[in-house]
């Protein structure tokens, strides 16, 4: 579980990550980016070191179509806002079932719901301008990640 994708991108050019493995990448959505920055240098780095038919990536960040391999983006809602990507931890299951469209982290409602609570939003990345406003303001990917009404 990384908490940006520079932590990523190194533990997978260090090959510090094993077959099998899911990769998570989160606070990489629109408010956490902020602006729900692109996935494709670890991606990228992924099937380089040719892994990217053995392990998995999700994340609240985005993807372009140059992407190879299991990923999964624009998860919502994001760990800036709360979700539950927020409050995985390494060594967590995570079941990804592509031809049933499911993506299930296999924890009980209630530990979920008690991490949750535990849980606190990071400072900022950008702490003023635009994108500071931008990521004060914005939505859910799921909602197009666009400016809210205050």
């Amino acid at each position: 579980v990384f908490e940006s994708e520079e932590e990523a991108l190194k533990a997978i050019l260090a090959k510090e990550i094993a077959k099998g493995e899911v990769i998570v990448i989160r606070y990489e959505g629109p408010k956490g980016g902020p602006g729900m920055r692109e996935m494709l240098a670890p991606t990228s780095a992924i099937a380089g070191i040719g892994m990217d038919k053995e392990v998995s990536l999700i994340t609240d960040g985005r993807f372009s179509g140059g992407t190879r391999g299991a990923a999964i983006g624009h998860i919502s809602p994001e760990a800036a806002e709360g979700g539950p990507i927020a409050v995985v931890r390494d060594g967590d299951i995570i079941d990804i079932d592509i031809p049933a469209k499911r993506l299930q982290l296999l924890l009980k409602q209630r530990q979920i719901r008690e991490r949750l609570k535990g849980w606190r939003s990071p400072e900022p990345k950008i702490k003023s301008g635009y994108m500071h406003r931008y990521a004060q303001m914005v939505s859910s990917a799921s909602t197009g990640a666009v400016f809210r009404e205050r």
